[in-house]
């Protein structure tokens, strides 16, 4: 049975969240986040709550603290197990206790358990945590605070009561009952020129005059009910820094905390020539997400599209974009899987045609998403030689075993590349950043209104593109001073990557102070080196971040170790637990406990659990043979306070099954969840893959319907439908062709012509489809190509010079 009776209270009334006020402190391209969260118990009971936390997927939580009225207590960090048996007992003895512990199934979850709070009475919970800030595509840093954590999807067998995998309860946007404050203080190394957010914020106040340091905060009156995202500009952003963080004045030397931490920050630019070379060799495969919750829409504007008809979309743009000679396949998963192809075929007209048959034919109607069986097929084929393996990987992020999936694509790192693209609200952080980090890849988010095709390409540009690999990093230290890595080496980076790397610095020099460390990568087959110098003795009182995400990096590599070596390399977890309650940051392994000791007597009758709303996402969740959908709300995703409590005393409602809608109702509510509406096909950015264009069912956008024409080899055939796209007659199109010039040369060329005519705002999505077409006018040595390059300017009404198509 779905538990999802904790929208309301016995009472019919929300659980009474009342803010939420955010601080963060920004440091380059580190932050230290500081949520507190205000709430009471208006129940006549004593009330449990359990909160849902999800954060960034390399966040690594570092304090945790409770108030009661006047008095605070601050967490400690405790193995797990007895934190938990401990917190039971507090309970069952009249304390009032509180425990926040990872979800073992995912890192970027954390669950919070509010102990036994009398009836009135208020409470305050702070939470802190460390996290990377991850760069954009416009080299922006990107910080998130999501509203949303979306339920995960739980295949039929597997335990649902571990590890925070609750179910997340949801309102309408706009009736959530809490608000949201933030404020953030920014410094860097160099001048901030402008941070930017999905939501209004004050203006940019800037703290000296060099404009290394800011503050800027959230305007007043957000009611959190979307996510909230940051984004944050620095000048000179591709030099690489080394930061040097002091030791804990309180820590024993020679510890992880003891000694400093230094943080080298490696974000390289990628010449032109280098931007413009590309490769017609590998093994593609797109693995596309298939589960129920890909038929909401991307966002909830007028023209928004479904997720599943903008990856058709994108597949169309992938499937031509493809230089001959490559091969592929594509793999539709949900609670099973399906292959276009027993195995990857090469690249040709018939198979591309083929493909694009069956990409007209894919729905979401796969049930949930099971990632972890498409990704052990794919492995289990052996890589074809001399065509390097590319992964491509969709998915609205629902899965519930995370660290699994991560694990089996960290161990098949070596055979390939992997890409991975979140799609809408509450896609996990760690799964899209750790399958991407775990396969030497990109990740991109696609969320709100942003457009999958632009992000697309530009990670298929980066697959076709040279790396940065033959990557060292030498650290050159007085003598004295010793160098321990807290992070794994670096096997890649791709253009738009950015890797901090950490490390700790032991013992003393007696004479120099300054340090330094070279790196030496290779590009395009050209070596490149940088060195960089820093101070052995940093500034004091620097807020431990740096050291607590080293001890994050350090701890994730331990669990994952740990994993892997199926629980047989004695000691580690031993180690982690070590090294989590040192730092005090969250592992696997660990937990917070916080105890408020009261004279009281022992807990009388059932508690009450109680959830907290949060706004409604499109979510598909399979249980007991049922799909059950929510409407989609479109904001853009992003790392912060979101909240989830259930409750043990059963409540009255009721089950209504619709056998048509799969509706589950609660009694005297309307229903939660609803039928799917889709846009109007008249609405919808799309080829019409769902089914052929006619005369009585014209394609709505001229760029996709173009694209849609192009064969394999990257000609066009001159033709109606192409004649339809200029906007001409095929009479029209065909009359002003030079005369020596074949047919599908001067298709060819007018294609081209009105693309950098009329869509260069749009290039990104169809570059490779222009360099495709180039090469193969290029092959045919046509005679008067210029000719045809004028004729086509003055039939389109467009004035693009030959060299600009790169002829």
């Amino acid at each position: 049975m779905v538990n999802c009776c904790g929208l309301v209270t016995v009472k019919n009334k929300p659980v009474p969240l009342k803010s939420i006020a955010v601080e963060v402190s920004v440091q380059g391209h580190v932050a230290t986040v500081s949520s507190t969260l205000q709430y009471e118990n208006q129940e006549e009971s004593p009330l449990e709550a359990i909160f849902v936390f999800p954060l960034p997927g390399e966040a690594a939580v570092c304090r945790f603290s409770a108030k009661i009225g006047q008095t605070e207590v601050v967490a400690e960090v405790q193995e797990k197990q007895k934190a938990r048996e401990q917190y039971d007992d507090l309970l069952s003895s009249g304390q009032q206790a509180f425990l926040l512990e990872e979800s073992d199934e995912s890192p970027d979850v954390f669950k919070l358990s509010v102990g036994s709070l009398p009836p009135g009475e208020k409470a305050s919970v702070s939470l802190d945590y460390v996290t990377e800030l991850a760069v954009q595509a416009d080299d922006g840093l990107r910080l998130c605070l999501p509203a949303v954590l979306n339920p995960r999807y739980q295949p039929q067998g597997s335990d649902s009561g571990s590890g925070g995998s609750a179910l997340v309860s949801s309102v309408p946007t706009g009736s959530v009952p809490y608000s949201l404050s933030l404020s953030a203080r920014v410094s860097s190394l160099h001048p901030i020129c402008r941070v930017e957010s999905n939501c209004p914020l004050d203006p940019l106040n800037y703290l000296n005059t060099e404009k290394t340091q800011a503050t800027v905060s959230l305007a007043a009156g957000h009611q959190f009910d979307r996510d909230v995202e940051l984004l944050l500009y620095y000048q000179d952003t591709h030099q690489p820094t080394a930061i040097v963080e002091a030791a804990q004045a309180s820590a024993k030397p020679g510890s992880l905390m003891g000694d400093p931490v230094v943080m080298l920050s490696l974000y390289p630019e990628f010449p032109n020539d280098v931007m413009s070379s590309m490769t017609s060799l590998g093994e593609f495969l797109f693995v596309v997400d298939r589960s129920g919750s890909m038929s909401c829409q991307m966002h909830n504007g007028s023209v928004a599209q479904d997720r599943i008809g903008s990856a058709r979309d994108t597949l169309l743009l992938l499937l031509k974009s493809l230089p001959m000679g490559c091969y592929f396949n594509i793999i539709g998963f949900g609670s099973r899987y399906e292959s276009f192809f027993p195995k990857s075929v090469e690249y040709s007209q018939k198979t591309m045609d083929e493909a694009l048959q069956k990409v007209k034919a894919m729905r979401a109607d796969l049930g949930g998403t099971g990632i972890l069986q498409p990704l052990k097929h794919i492995y289990s084929q052996p890589c074809l030689p001399d065509q390097p393996r590319q992964l491509f990987l969709f998915t609205d992020g629902e899965v519930w075993n995370t660290k699994e999936v991560l694990d089996l694509v960290k161990a098949n790192a070596g055979s390939h590349r992997c890409f991975s693209f979140g799609i809408g609200e509450g896609a996990s952080s760690a799964l899209i950043f750790g399958v991407a980090k775990q396969g030497g890849g990109h990740a991109q988010f696609i969320t709100g209104q942003d457009r999958m095709q632009p992000k697309v390409m530009q990670s298929l540009r980066f697959a076709l593109q040279p790396a940065v690999v033959d990557i060292s990093v030498k650290w050159n230290v007085p003598k004295g001073v010793s160098v321990t890595p807290l992070s794994p080496p670096i096997r890649v980076l791709f253009q738009g990557q950015r890797a901090l790397l950490y490390a700790q610095l032991t013992g003393k020099s007696s004479g120099d102070t300054e340090g330094s460390v070279t790196v030496k990568y290779s590009l395009a087959e050209q070596p490149v080196e940088n060195q960089l110098s820093f101070s052995l003795k940093p500034a004091e009182d620097t807020g431990l971040t740096v050291h607590r995400l080293g001890a994050r990096t350090l701890i994730r590599s331990l669990e994952m170790e740990e994993r892997q070596g199926d629980g047989k390399k004695k000691g580690v977890q031993e180690k982690v637990v070590e090294l989590s309650v040192q730092s005090g940051v969250s592992s696997v392994f660990t937990a917070f406990i916080a105890v408020h000791k009261v004279d009281g007597e022992a807990v009388q009758g059932p508690m009450l659990l109680r959830q907290v709303p949060t706004p409604s996402v499109c979510v598909s969740v399979k249980r007991n043979g049922l799909s059950l959908f929510k409407t989609s709300m479109s904001r853009r995703m992003v790392c912060g306070a979101a909240v989830n409590m259930y409750m043990p005393k059963k409540m009255n409602f009721d089950v209504q099954a619709d056998q048509g809608q799969g509706q589950r109702l609660l009694k005297g509510s309307r229903p939660m969840y609803g039928k799917k509406r889709r846009s109007p096909r008249s609405e919808r950015r799309s080829t019409d893959l769902d089914c052929p264009a006619t005369a009585s069912n014209p394609v709505k956008d001229p760029l996709l319907q173009l694209i849609s024409l192009q064969k394999a080899s990257g000609s066009w055939v001159l033709e109606a439908a192409l004649a339809e796209v200029l906007g001409k007659t095929e009479e029209e199109v065909a009359k002003p062709k030079p005369a020596p010039v074949d047919q599908e040369v001067w298709a060819t060329v007018l294609a081209l012509v009105w693309l950098y005519g009329f869509k260069m705002e749009a290039q990104e999505e169809w570059q490779f489809l222009a360099m495709k077409a180039v090469s193969w006018i290029q092959a045919q040595k046509a005679a008067s190509v210029s000719e045809c390059v004028q004729a086509g300017n003055i039939l389109l009404g467009c004035q693009v010079q030959k060299d600009t198509l790169g002829l």
